[in-house]
């Protein structure tokens, strides 16, 4: 006997929703003033070194540097304009098609350089071969050194996710965590709810996959959870004091930057004292800039900090975000303990 009801039921499931595809990014990346500064520096270099060749003196190399200078500088421009204005289409080719692309950018370049010189009147004739050939070199050289830098940035990621996810899991972290709720599950049944609440958004985040980076109001939700289960554990002995500006919340951060900071503060400035400690969290938008600090006291002075393992790894992080528009600054005085981020926007 065929139950119809059953057949139709199967029949109406709605089909399953395609799995969208990861965008991957691309293999080198020339929006970045770091890049910039780098790439430029790294030309005008080769070619300081090749106008030394052939220069009877230092005036004929200076003339001589002056001269190519002023093909290859242009055309360095042009080949970092290309490759960010390029970036979402060259995500989009495999990995060995971006190699090439940027290097036939860089022949472009070459050509498009020798070319003002030509019609400038400086360069006849045009050895406009030697040109293609010499953007082309260059332009490998940079992708290469590029695609290293953008790889670097993986095992580092992975580093410190997995350090994040260890810390999650202390035992002496959830065991206290737990022991709090359950003491507070018959006194104050809301209290130990948004406790475990807090918990489990804090392991959610954990072991999400947000990507590359996230937004600074998001690493501020993810310490306001942490800091909440911590005020439950430390009671009148955390004090947390908070001076945040809207117009910085659209900054990007590597993912779980912010959290091990306060992280840190709670435990060499709130543990170590019966006074506790105060833990100061700000953020301000200066400009295209935003600047975020975090300072907590250091009762035991600054032999308390810890060994910087997880200052190098924010420092690092942030730089192979942000290149050299991220700065990081850290220093203990007058027994207090800054951690001062500056970020574009």
């Amino acid at each position: 006997m065929q139950d119809t009801r059953i057949l139709s039921t199967f029949q109406d499931e709605p089909p399953e929703a395609p799995v969208p595809a990861k965008v991957r990014p691309p293999v080198f990346d020339a929006c970045s003033v770091g890049v910039a500064l780098r790439a430029v520096l790294f030309v005008e270099s080769a070619v300081a070194v090749g106008a030394m060749f052939g220069a009877s003196s230092v005036l004929d190399w200076l003339a001589r540097l002056s001269l190519i200078t002023g093909g290859a500088f242009p055309a360095t421009v042009v080949w970092l304009v290309l490759a960010c204005a390029g970036k979402r289409l060259l995500a989009r080719l495999p990995l060995k098609a971006q190699y090439v692309a940027g290097v036939l950018l860089g022949a472009l370049a070459g050509l498009y350089g020798c070319g003002m010189l030509f019609m400038a009147g400086l360069l006849l004739p045009a050895p406009w071969w030697a040109c293609a050939f010499s953007g082309a070199l260059l332009s490998a050289v940079l992708v290469a050194a590029l695609a290293l830098r953008a790889r670097g940035q993986m095992p580092a990621a992975t580093t410190a996710r997995l350090q994040e996810l260890q810390a999650r899991i202390r035992p002496h972290f959830l065991f206290n965590t737990l022991n709090s709720a359950i003491a507070l599950v018959r006194a104050e049944p809301a209290k130990a709810e948004a406790l475990l609440e807090d918990l489990s958004d804090l392991f959610r985040h954990a072991l999400a996959d947000p990507g590359e980076s996230v937004t600074l109001g998001q690493e501020i939700t993810l310490a306001q959870r942490y800091l909440a289960i911590e005020q439950v554990r430390f009671g009148e002995r955390l004090r947390v004091a908070w001076s945040l500006d809207p117009r910085a919340e659209s900054a990007r951060l590597p993912p779980l930057l912010l959290q091990p900071l306060v992280e840190n503060a709670v435990h060499h400035g709130v543990e170590p004292s019966a006074q506790g400690a105060e833990i100061k969290i700000s953020t301000e938008r200066r400009g295209s800039t935003v600047v975020v600090k975090v300072s907590n006291s250091v009762p035991a002075g600054p032999g308390a900090s810890g060994n910087g393992v997880a200052l190098d790894n924010v420092r690092t992080r942030l730089r192979l975000l942000h290149d050299v528009q991220g700065q990081f600054q850290s220093a203990f005085r007058n027994g207090v303990f800054q951690v001062r981020i500056e970020v574009p926007i």
